[in-house]
């Protein structure tokens, strides 16, 4: 009889990992499978398993195609099978083609009578990863939206300036994967968002997209942050934002925008600097006037780029266009929540700063 053996951590069992156990068992007569144990497991992932090493024998032994299953014990990284593939001595040893230690298996097999053979990792649907499950799996049901008062552009990696201050504040309403309500470029951290409710890394999300990290970082720290400028988050200070609740409102200003596609239009940053600095001495003093000057001065350095006026509204105190501008949603700051209320009424959306930590 023509044994095949197999290894592997196996930490939640996918399409892919049966796939490549029915390759392997096509190799041979019986498949005979070696999990890794609980205390091997940790050893080398540094980590917890998903499941119990009991569990995913369990699920193991219930596939068609798999005929036994070993625990595998602690020892040499990736060899934890040693106990199994020396009692058994089997014909095949099988690995995946990205198994990051083929090199030490291969070896292991050199001067025996067992063949080694590499798999191709196929999937008729679509690939997933035991890492990319358990991302999902820690993905929230719900994400906050984010506000930005001055600094926008400074979280961008090659707009960073030395001492620059990104100012923001996480809102509701937010979105779910059911109740996904924001349109695409609208400036609220929507797509950010949205790679969150994925079980994607949402900095590392943006990042790649050529945008800034400034929308994961306030929604995952949520209330009223002040960031330091640079390549990746570095949160100055936060505050429950508590003092803005009644003060602020949202409204449709255009189409919707893309970071990316104006990362190249002409832009005073030192300006944008300028007004990152005054909202953060805003925010320390909870100013809600020294506040509304940023943004207004924000909105003046957006209307230099080529922005359209916004318009004139009662008991503003500020506004600006949100996130890159040029589209998407302005945000109004109003002085008293009666005025808030009334522009809500008329058409604006009232939104409220949102704090995880007091329940806000």
């Amino acid at each position: 009889m023509k044994t095949v053996l197999v290894s592997g951590c196996f930490d939640v069992i996918h399409g892919g990992h049966v796939q490549f156990l029915r390759d392997a068992r096509a190799l041979g007569d019986r498949l005979v499978v070696s999990v890794a144990g609980d205390e091997s497991l940790a050893q080398h992932k540094g980590r917890c398993p998903a499941m119990p090493e009991a569990h995913k024998a369990a699920v193991l032994r219930a596939l068609a195609c798999v005929d036994e299953v070993w625990i595998g014990e602690v020892g040499p990284p990736g060899l934890d099978f040693l106990p199994a593939f020396r009692a058994l001595r089997p014909s095949v040893l099988a690995v995946a083609g990205d198994d990051p230690y083929g090199p030490e298996k291969c070896e292991l097999v050199r001067g025996t009578d067992c063949q080694y053979v590499v798999l191709r990792k196929t999937f008729d649907g679509e690939p997933i990863t035991t890492t990319e499950i358990r991302r999902r799996c820690r993905a929230p049901e719900w994400v906050p939206l984010r506000v930005d008062f001055a600094g926008g552009w400074l979280d961008v990696p090659a707009c960073a300036r030395e001492g620059g201050r990104i100012v923001n504040c996480a809102i509701t309403p937010g979105l779910s994967l059911q109740d996904n309500w924001l349109a695409p470029g609208s400036g609220l951290g929507g797509s950010a968002a949205w790679a969150a409710l994925q079980g994607q890394d949402p900095v590392e999300a943006e990042l790649a997209a050529g945008v800034g990290w400034q929308d994961p970082a306030v929604q995952a720290e949520t209330g009223m942050c002040v960031w330091q400028s640079g390549p990746r988050p570095r949160l100055e200070m936060r505050d429950p934002g508590d003092w803005l609740a009644g003060r602020m409102a949202i409204q449709k200003a255009g189409n919707g925008h893309q970071t990316a596609s104006i990362a190249g239009k002409g832009r005073d940053l030192d300006g944008i600097a300028y007004a990152g600095l005054v909202a953060a001495e805003a925010a320390q003093s909870r100013s809600l006037p020294q506040l509304a000057h940023a943004m207004e001065y924000s909105y003046r350095l957006q209307l230099g780029e080529g922005m359209a006026e916004l318009p004139d509204v009662d008991g503003t105190l500020g506004r600006k266009y949100l996130g890159a501008g040029w589209g998407g949603y302005a945000l109004h700051l109003f002085g008293v929540r009666a005025d808030r209320d009334a522009f809500a009424a008329a058409g604006g959306l009232a939104v409220e700063p949102y704090d995880r930590w007091s329940g806000q």
